[in-house]
């Protein structure tokens, strides 16, 4: 009898240090992929052909005019392609416009768009872009709540906006610009989302729900047309020194965790056609590994 316990605690023992050991290594496989994911982009060598070679001649980017959306726009500037800046606000149009074709010489066409009206916006994009030979499409405009609040005190127009613009320019500006790029036999989607999508934030739960869409409608969509030679790519910010956080002091002082949008834009720039799926700025990345570890 005395030997039959001792046959199973040894089994029993022998299934623990199995599934520890698994466990361990499915840890460590894990975090070796997240930290792959963060620095490889950055060890991998320039992207050649450039941008405009590689995808095409003009990039245009939503929500141009602020932040992550105008550094981007400035950045693709810097890297020889033509830009379209949409927007909603025209004098602001007219000032980015003004500062790229200065300091890039490059060619920069303006649109006027309200994504809160995406039928209206998408009429307007289509009837102002023409045939232009768009290679990068940057899916960057987005609204975030005003201030985190419960979902009953959030103004029902404020939470339309907030699904529209989010999910509605995403899904539209896409579905238009794909099909040219399919013909093209090239091109890049870069959609914006936020790291927000990584799990239920109470008090902004409606915007973190609108990322979490944009994660899988990305997702699917790089399945959908990875034949047509087509990059899209996904980027999750973190925190980023912009005016979407003008309800948090803390959020509008610029630090390692917490860069400026020129900053984070230098590097999630660097990543397209390198990664897929990326914060878009080490620091970031670092964090997500971090969660990986505590969570």
């Amino acid at each position: 009898m005395a030997v039959l316990e001792d046959n199973g605690v040894y089994v029993f023992a022998t299934i623990g240090v199995i599934s520890i050991f698994f466990l361990f290594f499915d840890t460590i496989y894990t975090l070796l992929q997240l930290i792959h994911g963060i620095l490889a982009p950055y060890f991998a060598p320039k992207e050649v052909p450039p941008f405009n070679e590689k995808f095409g001649p003009w990039a245009l980017i939503t929500g141009a005019t602020d932040g992550i959306g105008k550094a981007y726009s400035k950045e693709l500037a810097n890297r020889g392609l033509n830009i379209v800046l949409v927007s909603r606000s025209e004098p602001k149009l007219q000032v980015t416009a003004k500062e790229i074709e200065s300091q890039y010489k490059v060619k920069v066409k303006i649109i006027t768009a309200d994504f809160s009206n995406v039928p209206k916006a998408i009429e307007a994009v289509k009837r102002e872009l023409g045939e232009l030979p768009i290679g990068i499409l940057v899916n960057n405009v987005g609204k975030q709540y005003t201030y985190p609040t419960y979902l009953g005190e959030v103004p029902e127009q404020e939470l339309w906006d907030i699904i529209n613009i989010n999910i509605g320019a995403v899904t539209l500006m896409t579905r238009f610009l794909v099909t040219r790029m399919q013909s093209q036999g090239r091109g890049a989607i870069v959609n914006i989302s936020s790291g927000a999508e990584c799990q239920p934030m109470p008090l902004m739960n409606v915007y973190a729900a609108t990322k979490v869409y944009v994660k899988h409608f990305t997702a699917a969509l790089r399945e959908e047309y990875a034949s047509y030679g087509i990059t899209v790519q996904h980027l999750s910010p973190y925190f980023v020194n912009t005016k979407m956080n003008d309800f948090s002091d803390r959020l509008r002082e610029t630090s390692l965790l917490v860069p400026d949008a020129s900053t984070y834009v230098k590097y999630a720039v660097y990543t397209l056609g390198k990664i897929n799926d990326s914060t878009g700025y080490w620091a970031h990345g670092i964090q997500v590994v971090l969660c990986q570890v505590v969570c």
